[in-house]
């Protein structure tokens, strides 16, 4: 098995040209794509619809090229998008391509990806025990068609859950099954929270005493060092992509990670820039920054207001959501570092890294 990753500008949430285009010219075969992450326009909050409207125009074009229904290709392929470009960051999509190449592997682990879907969680179930286990569960699938067999090989989990509107949450109060709030954006931080528990879990890295829904948004000793979790209103299941390396693959391509402390945290960066055999001093130069397919960033506005001793005000703003500020301010500092400004930085990194800091994975050419 062989992966492969290439990115794509986004000049608006409908434009798939650049990878019509690789259709088109034979670089990239539509049966192939396995999986899309990508940044859109939008506001990264519930009413942000622009990642629905990428994932439609998306499931199109594949479905145009392989003959299959929007809904078969949706089914098979986990489109997971994240509003929110502020500030330098460009909008983007990485498609990720599997192709069984009878190519002997070189004995240099290679990156390796395999997706999974849960069953579709109606809104009280999020937040809870279902999620978690069923997230739990989706993770396990994904390694086992990766073929990753060691938890330690796991480098990136990306896991798309489902957000609702208010109407769809009073609809399941009126049905006697009520969620944990009725505000539709304090329910998806409870969806991101229990997703990067439920990856925690499979991974061995969340004991299962921990694993729990009562751990959820109340401990935050507790959390995943590869998990990245999003919620929005265009799925109703957790769509799940995991990222590893192995042996049993081939290619050019391998994957590192590591932990942020805080929202200044660029020794984080720099650990997994140099799994990839990338050197800063103190900018990724353009050569190196070339090798760089996709890089994944996870962040979130610290919950006791300071960082680092100082105050910050990210959370005590009334007219910016604190994801805004959160993704612009690590967005700049991460794209300063590694000379690249097609990141996916996703806000709302409960129990995904440290508390008060996040995690950053990159894809990259290996060395």
């Amino acid at each position: 098995m062989r992966a492969d990753v290439t990115r794509y500008a986004l000049p608006d949430p409908g434009d798939v040209s650049g990878l019509k285009e690789a259709i088109d010219a034979g670089r990239v075969n539509p049966r192939e794509i396995v999986a899309v992450i990508g940044k859109t326009h939008g506001n990264g909050l519930v009413n942000d619809y622009t990642r629905g409207y990428l994932t439609l125009s998306l499931a199109l074009l594949i479905g145009g090229a392989t003959g299959e229904t929007p809904e078969a290709v949706r089914a098979r392929i986990p489109f997971i998008f994240s509003g929110g470009v502020e500030g330098v960051l460009s909008p983007h999509y990485s498609v990720f391509t599997v192709s069984s190449e009878d190519v002997p592997a070189d004995g240099r682990p290679s990156l390796a990806v395999g997706v999974a879907f849960t069953p579709d969680f109606k809104p009280a179930d999020i937040g809870r025990q279902r999620q978690i286990d069923w997230t739990a569960e989706a993770v396990r699938q994904a390694m086992q068609s990766a073929g990753i067999e060691r938890v330690e090989d796991v480098h990136f989990v990306q896991v798309k859950g489902p957000a609702f509107t208010l109407s769809d949450i009073k609809d399941g109060q009126v049905a006697g099954e009520a969620a944990l709030t009725d505000n539709p954006g304090k329910l998806m931080g409870h969806g991101r929270a229990a997703s990067a528990v439920g990856v925690g879990k499979a991974l061995g890295e969340i004991a299962s005493d921990k694993a729990v829904e009562s751990t959820v948004l109340n401990d935050f000793s507790v959390f995943s060092s590869v998990a990245s979790c999003s919620a929005g209103v265009e799925v109703r299941g957790n769509e799940v992509i995991v990222l590893g390396v192995s042996d049993k693959w081939t290619g050019p391509l391998t994957v590192s990670h590591a932990s942020m402390a805080d929202a200044l945290d660029v020794s984080g960066v720099h650990v997994a820039l140099e799994g990839m055999g990338l050197v800063a001093e103190p900018q990724v130069t353009t050569a190196d920054a070339g090798r760089i397919r996709a890089a994944f960033i996870k962040c979130e506005a610290a919950r006791d207001g300071r960082i680092r001793g100082k105050g910050h005000t990210m959370l005590n703003d009334g007219d910016i959501d604190q994801q805004r500020h959160i993704r612009a301010a690590v967005g700049a500092i991460v794209a300063s570092i590694v000379n690249d400004t097609a990141l996916f930085v996703s806000g709302g990194a409960e129990h995904q890294g440290p508390d008060g800091g996040g995690m950053i994975a990159i894809v990259a050419e290996k060395a």
